[in-house]
């Protein structure tokens, strides 16, 4: 064996054989199908987390509607909203407000995932934080973030 290994490390061949390139390919096979569903599973979370800082900043600016007009009718097309540099909408990768009346809204941001994060605010001033998909992504198995 060791005589073989010399006479070739001393011939003019040089490269790799054929079991060590097939070796190498099987190597980084494993790896990529263990590293895939990790990234994936990371791409979903991110799109998610874009998503619930769009419904954030979009409280805030409904809220500085609310500030100015003592209502939360009409925020939609208030300039507040339309000029905030958010993607307003109903599609994925959207935000929109749903609901809103005099002292209460509903705020849903859709994920690129296909996940909703919702922002509602009761008429008693409380602000709840739900998802439509626990356990997938950046929802918690619980639905509330």
């Amino acid at each position: 064996m060791l005589r073989k290994l010399r006479e070739r490390i001393n011939s003019e061949e040089k490269g790799f054989t054929l079991i060590e390139l097939l070796v190498v390919i099987l190597i980084i096979g494993i790896l990529a199908a263990i590293a895939l569903p990790a990234f994936l599973s990371q791409r979903s979370k991110g799109q998610d987390a874009d998503a619930k800082s769009a419904a954030r900043n979009l409280v805030s600016h409904v809220e500085s509607f609310y500030a100015t007009e003592q209502t939360y009718v009409g925020a939609a097309a208030s300039n507040d909203v339309t000029q905030s540099g958010l993607d307003i909408g109903g599609g994925a990768g959207q935000v929109e407000i749903s609901a809103a009346a005099a002292n209460t809204y509903t705020i849903i941001a859709h994920s690129r995932s296909g996940g909703n994060f919702t922002i509602s605010k009761a008429a008693n001033g409380l602000i709840s934080r739900t998802c439509n998909k626990p356990g997938d992504g950046a929802c918690p198995s619980n639905s509330k973030w």
